[in-house]
């Protein structure tokens, strides 16, 4: 799959006239538990040619495209995504510490991790992954049924906030490390591995019966992080600066000098 991958990647670039500078793993397969069941979410940063910038029109910043093979596949320009960056946009973020690389050329990546310090908005992170977990509790566990897969959809985002609380920096990807860096009793723990287990063996779309203890754990770290949001004192105004720097050197060093 990792070759097929790539082919397609190179068909975006011809079919596009783009360069795709960054690309990666951001599903589940990079959360570390994927199962049998599982696509592959591909991720990508790219760069149009010189006349794609110098025009007034306003133009079609993104790229999306699902196919056959279980290959979802969407990407951002690299002028949204360093405006994205500044913003510190998490899903971007994540993608910076994917430990699945598929593609990268022209040291854009380097260079965002170099700068992320700078940009990082650790209240606007946890804002957004509170409100994806609080968004898919209340789509997910309405019934008495929950079906595998959705737990993570709550959790997740939950431990990210946990790990940007406690060390002010991007959470990782992989579930695992995030896991690990929470403290829980032994039964949540437990339920929680048991849950992977049967994810991982390709039970994600089986419903079964909601589990109280981690109900009880999601609904006490929502509230928690509600409360957290309200106190936190966080203000950030980078400039364009860097990030202008970053993009004319990068249309250099892919197309060389305009003419």
């Amino acid at each position: 799959m990792l070759e097929e991958i790539k082919k397609e990647l190179q068909n975006l670039e011809v079919k596009y006239g783009i360069k795709i500078l960054y690309a990666v793993e951001s599903g589940s397969r990079a959360w570390g538990f994927a199962s049998q069941n599982s696509d592959w979410d591909v991720r990508f940063i790219y760069v149009h040619q010189y006349d794609w910038y110098l025009s007034v029109d306003e133009k079609k910043d993104n790229i999306e495209i699902i196919l056959p093979s279980d290959i979802d596949l969407a990407g951002w320009e690299l002028r949204k995504a360093l405006l994205l960056f500044k913003k510190s946009n998490p899903p971007l973020l994540e993608w910076l510490n994917s430990p699945i690389v598929y593609k990268d050329v022209y040291g854009l990546a380097d260079e965002l991790r170099e700068n992320r310090e700078a940009y990082f908005n650790p209240k606007s992170c946890i804002y957004h992954y509170l409100h994806m977990a609080g968004r898919n509790y209340s789509a997910y566990f309405k019934e008495t049924g929950v079906r595998v897969k959705k737990y993570f959809y709550v959790l997740r985002p939950l431990l990210a906030c946990n790990w940007i609380e406690k060390t002010g920096t991007m959470a990782p990807m992989e579930f695992s490390t995030l896991l690990d860096a929470e403290t829980l009793n032994d039964s949540i723990r437990e339920e929680i591995k048991k849950l992977l287990v049967r994810k991982m063996a390709g039970e994600e779309l089986d419903i079964g019966g909601r589990i109280p203890l981690l109900d009880e754990y999601i609904e006490h770290k929502m509230n928690h992080f509600k409360e957290i949001l309200r106190e936190f004192d966080f203000s950030l105004q980078p400039s364009n600066g860097e990030l202008n720097t970053i993009f004319r050197q990068t249309l250099l060093d892919v197309w060389g000098t305009y003419s």
